[in-house]
């Protein structure tokens, strides 16, 4: 009886037995099978899209437009995520190292998910000790290619389960070198640095492919957490994470002990560290105007989609005129002449007097301090601190109240940032004390733009005195009336017209009859040449007399000049308000032998796959016969040789063949130097915002003191650098014979020896 007890006990046990067992297999196999078909419908898409080969091969990440100076140099970029794209071969071997000791050691091994890792994930679940992450590098690719954004928990199981199969597709499209280059493209490390060429730039101011161990391992320090292990918000805690990675390094035989323990004693080597953006770097006014061009540019040129291009999202690649070595000399040249000496001379020059630094003439004193008023309340408009608060709808009593209110600020100096406390109407006169300047360079038979600053520094000047500003341009102006004299009048530089005073009638039946500034050799016959060395406003005059100011203008239209020139005799004195760029594209005129080139910025537009989507020729157009151009010059080297830019031979040391002219305006608010050589031919100005801010004399307030130093600073150091090849020989001769003596006291003697008659074509 207890026997069969047992036995029927026995096999009741077996059954549950059985039956516990069957229960667990068929839960294993329905879990496998649940697994499988969440994975296969994941991968057909039952539970919403999943990306495309094509998608995948091209994500839509945010990719930064570059912008390449001629050299090669990255000048900038314009972005909304500074993010640039890079292959396996431009990385540093060393980051390989780094980012696969501490995020994924087994990269090499696994098809896209980690086996191991991630049942060490599910055992830290089970007992509570975590141990790691799980996921790859592919998986975090996959995560990075197709963020996430605000979900559910349940939508966050089928993201990740739709990241695990991108993963595996990714495996499967790509090889392991591809995959970890797009890994690298798609992080972010802080500091608007989104992919490692924009972070490499940012920390350390170099390529991928140049980095050491020190800064790999820093890189991959910073990636899981890049604030709290940001190198300069928190070096501590970024020194203590690199030494990590170097310690994972090494555990996994990626360096030896002795490289460890040199390496771990190294600094953090972020000294050369500089936020990207377009306020830094060089040639920051250049890519400015090069911003609104391109925005221009975009909206008339098409994807392949049909879609305009976006300047800030779509990778394009701007190859400019620009040379990184030009435009360093020329900043350098800028900052040199106004910090070190124009600069200090004006504050000297306006010490500890009533009313500095304006000049108002022939105003009485309450009259003057009016007038300063209004510049300053001008000036209030236009600021965006007024323009927000009238936005706002804040009343006017209250703005000025807060314009009279002191406020911790940063202003700019030739030192460096100042951190003060001021109000920020006194930081508007402190500014209006400093001199501004641009400069523009240009190669003369190409028109291509070398060199190109539009102020002293843009995080604090935002006007660009290239392309935005005109001013008045002075005696600069005077070689296109000269031109016109050589070109339908057929003067030679040596024809001599009495040094008197002239005066034009105007359509009123009045007169203009101008001053001189000298009476250097009053009633003498004085030549052409000399008269525009000298810039003598008689001969000036004597030439408007037999030339009228429609002609003059007609001639400045061909030379490319734009801007609206009143058809007056007073123009030859230069009282029209042109732009540096104009300028220098019509002086380039006589240089390029009478063709006008129009001044190109850009050679050629790629897309993001270096696909030349534009090719840029510039424009050209006959301005003069080339014999008339070349006696230009020659006029124009008159005013280096003996003129008014003589200190370029006696001061700077200039014996080279150069042409050029200098310009000072009204009551000395601008001043100009146009140098002419036979490769490049460079233009500058120097004034202060305001017309009514200027040095009080002329020997101070001239453009040979003002604008004429810049360009024999800028010059010595283009001269000076071999690589660019720029020439210091002469002008060339015109291919037509020209029967012409440009020294004139030979001229003279030939004439005096002669019969007393002159060829006809030498005038």
């Amino acid at each position: 009886m207890v026997k069969a007890k047992n036995s029927k006990t026995e096999k009741t046990s077996k059954k549950k037995f059985f039956n516990y067992l069957f229960k667990l297999w068929f839960l294993f196999i329905a879990g496998l099978a649940f697994v499988f078909i969440l994975f296969y419908g994941v991968s057909n898409e039952w539970f919403g899209d999943m990306p495309t080969f094509e998608e995948l091969e091209n994500p839509q990440s945010n990719l930064a437009t570059e912008v390449f100076s001629s050299d090669g140099e990255l000048l900038g970029t314009y972005f909304i995520e500074n993010r640039s794209n890079i292959t396996y071969d431009q990385l540093s071997p060393y980051l390989s190292s780094a980012f696969m000791a501490i995020e994924d050691v087994r990269f090499q091994e696994h098809s896209g998910i980690d086996e191991v890792a991630l049942g060490r994930v599910i055992y830290g679940l089970l007992t509570g000790k975590h141990a790691g992450g799980g996921s790859t590098l592919t998986q975090q690719l996959a995560k990075n290619l197709f963020p996430r954004g605000r979900m559910n928990k349940l939508q966050l199981v089928m993201r990740k389960f739709k990241e695990w199969v991108t993963a595996t597709k990714l495996e499967r499209y790509y090889s392991k070198q591809e995959i970890f280059a797009m890994y690298l493209n798609t992080v972010s490390f802080g500091h608007n640095a989104y992919g490692i060429k924009s972070a490499t730039a940012t920390f350390f101011n170099k390529l991928p492919d140049s980095l050491n161990i020190q800064e790999s391992a820093l890189l991959a320090a910073m990636v899981n957490a890049p604030t709290r292990y940001s190198p300069i918000l928190h070096p501590d805690n970024a020194l203590k994470r690199r030494n990590i990675v170097l310690g994972q390094m090494y555990k996994y035989e990626f360096i030896d002990k002795q490289t460890l323990d040199s390496v771990k004693q190294l600094p953090l080597g972020v000294s050369r560290y500089r936020m990207l953006d377009h306020t830094r770097g060089i040639a920051t006014y250049f890519r400015e105007y090069l911003r609104g061009a391109l925005k221009k540019w975009c909206k008339t040129h098409y994807k392949p989609d049909g879609s305009p291009y976006n300047l800030y999202k779509d990778g394009l690649r701007i190859y400019t005129t620009i040379n990184s070595k030009m435009q360093r000399y020329a900043e350098q040249a800028v900052r040199e002449h106004l910090a070190y000496d124009l600069q200090p001379s004006f504050y000297k020059h306006w010490k500890a007097y009533t009313n500095a630094p304006y000049v108002f003439k022939d105003l009485k004193p309450e009259e003057v301090r009016a007038e300063i008023d209004k510049v300053l309340t001008r000036t209030i408009k236009r600021s965006e601190r007024y323009r927000k608060l009238r936005n706002a709808g804040v009343g006017m009593d209250s703005i000025m109240l807060s314009f009279n209110t002191p406020v911790d600020m940063r202003v700019f100096s030739w030192q460096g940032p100042v951190d003060t406390i001021m109000s920020p109407l006194d930081s508007i006169k402190y500014y209006k004390y400093f001199l501004q300047a641009g400069l523009m360079s240009v190669e003369s038979q190409t028109g291509y733009v070398r060199a190109y600053v539009g102020g002293i520094d843009y995080r604090y000047f935002q006007y660009d005195h290239v392309t935005q500003g005109r001013r008045q341009v002075g005696s600069t102006f005077k070689p296109f009336l000269y031109s016109l004299a050589m070109s339908e009048g057929e003067y030679s530089p040596c024809y001599k017209v009495p040094n008197i005073q002239y005066s034009v009638e105007l359509y009123d039946g009045t007169y203009w009859s101008p001053k001189n500034s000298s009476n250097k050799r009053l009633g003498e016959e004085v030549t052409l040449k000399w008269a525009l060395a000298n810039s003598n406003n008689w001969i000036s005059a004597y030439l408007m007399k037999h030339f009228s100011p429609e002609a003059v203008i007609q001639l400045c239209r061909k030379m490319g000049i734009t801007s609206p020139i009143p058809a007056v005799p007073s123009i030859a004195l230069g009282t029209p308000d042109i732009s540096l760029y104009e300028m220098v594209g019509a002086v380039n005129t006589f240089a390029n032998k009478g063709v006008f080139i129009k001044p190109t910025f850009v050679t050629k537009i790629e897309d993001k796959n270096g696909n030349v989507l534009e090719k840029f020729v510039p424009e050209r157009t006959e301005a003069l016969d080339e014999v008339s151009a070349y006696k230009m010059l020659q006029l124009m080297k008159g005013v280096v040789e003996s003129g008014t830019g003589i200190r370029l031979r006696y001061k700077y040391g200039f014996d080279n063949p150069i042409a050029g002219k200098t310009g000072t305006t009204q009551n000395q608010s601008d001043g100009w130097f146009m140098g002419l050589t036979p490769d490049l031919v460079t233009g500058i100005w120097v004034g202060a915002e305001d017309r009514s801010v200027h040095f009080r004399t002329i020997s101070l307030g001239q453009g040979a003191n003002m604008a004429l130093p810049i360009w024999a600073i800028y010059m010595k150091k283009v001269y000076e650098d071999p690589s660019l090849g720029v020439s210091m020989g002469e002008f060339d001769k015109p291919l037509k014979d020209v029967s012409i003596e440009f020294d004139c006291e030979k001229y003279d003697r030939q004439k005096n020896n002669g019969t007393g008659e002159t060829d006809e074509d030498e005038f």
